[in-house]
């Protein structure tokens, strides 16, 4: 299941609707590998022998995790539940709050310096236990992100587009 979503693009002239309105994620996932029979897992017992690779990919707008991360949520809620936690690496995060304020609940928000790929963030989910998604340098030109995001909703393609996020860095400077 690919799910791409994206900002709609108001009129000149026209204001949104709400304030608190949130951009739509750009967020690509596999139709595969969400179910719990899939993972071999239980959403309650989590930890790093339990978490499973990457089910996606996500492009954010800005690297401010305040403003980013409602949105992945909203984009998430359906399929996945609440968010309760998220973890990314620091090294491409300026500024990481410890919590997040999203529409009727707050999502815990940490880092990780280990082993883990530093272009991913950690997702912590009610119904689906913890899951990882490949994230898009927010800098990526749009021609470049689309492919990383359709590689990435392919079921085995996240290594695909985890090589390709790594050579198009070397390519065009890229920097995270």
């Amino acid at each position: 299941m690919n799910i791409t979503l994206r900002r709609t693009k108001t009129k000149p002239g026209k204001a949104r609707a709400s304030r608190h309105e949130l951009p739509s994620a750009r967020l690509s996932l596999v139709s595969e590998g969400m179910d719990e029979a899939d993972r071999g897992d239980h959403a309650g017992e989590r930890g790093p022998a339990e978490e499973r690779g990457p089910v996606g990919a996500w492009w954010p707008r800005s690297r401010d995790l305040t403003r980013e991360l409602p949105a992945l949520a909203a984009a998430l809620a359906e399929r996945c539940g609440e968010i309760g936690g998220a973890r990314v690496n620091p090294a491409h995060w300026p500024l990481i709050p410890h919590k997040v304020h999203v529409e009727g609940y707050t999502v815990q928000v940490g880092w990780f310096t280990d082993r883990r790929d530093p272009h991913k963030i950690v997702l912590d989910s009610e119904t689906q236990g913890t899951f990882e998604l490949l994230v898009v340098p927010p800098e990526t030109g749009e021609a470049l992100a689309e492919r990383l995001l359709s590689a990435a909703a392919v079921p085995g393609g996240l290594g695909t587009a985890n090589r390709l996020l790594t050579a198009s860095e070397t390519e065009q400077g890229i920097k995270w």
